[in-house]
């Protein structure tokens, strides 16, 4: 197990009730199972999201998911990763194209356990599980070049604040995650 994570989250001071939680869940789950950031756990695993702003703090940068099918932030699955930083700045570069994203903080921005409804992916249903999901701060340009990324989304593009909660069709992240983030900003 990485310790350096553990302590990373153990130091985290949470913004409301809903991270409090999810921190001593998180918490749990990691000292529990030594197969945390792994997605062979099918109960739940680590992953990683970004919140991507441009350096003026009013746009984020947001992905057409697929699966979701809704605008949503970008991040993804440790995969045995316990660099959390790394594999939330892997996953936005490979969802979105842009090659000059950098953390605004090496340190957590936000926590939380996400619900994700079984599904088919590459021809295999995978069961209803949880994401123990550790949330950055990353900045980019604007003008930096765009790519989708056919295999998980069907769109890239920047929003304001305001039109990122507009343009999500999940109203859980809307309530709860999206607007955390904008307000934490």
């Amino acid at each position: 197990m990485n310790m350096k994570i553990v302590e990373e989250i153990k130091k985290y001071r949470p913004c409301n009730a809903q991270e409090q939680r999810d921190k001593s869940v998180i918490l749990d789950f990691l000292e529990k199972n030594g197969d945390a950031f792994l997605r062979s756990n099918l109960l739940a695993h680590m992953t990683a999201s970004s919140w991507i702003v441009n350096p003026e703090r009013t746009k984020t940068l947001m992905v057409y998911h697929n699966l979701y099918d809704s605008w949503s932030w970008t991040g993804g699955h440790a995969d045995g990763e316990t660099d959390l930083l790394s594999v939330a700045l892997r996953e936005a570069r490979e969802e979105t194209g842009i090659a000059h994203v950098r953390p605004l903080s090496p340190e957590i921005f936000s926590l939380e356990v996400l619900t994700v409804d079984g599904h088919e992916k590459r021809g295999e249903y995978v069961p209803s599980h949880l994401h123990m999901n550790v949330t950055y701060l990353l900045e980019a340009e604007e003008s930096d070049t765009l790519h989708v990324c056919r295999e998980e989304n069907s769109g890239v593009a920047w929003f304001t604040l305001e039109e990122a909660l507009k343009a999500s069709s999940e109203p859980w992240f809307v309530e709860r995650i999206y607007k955390k983030l904008n307000n934490k900003l």
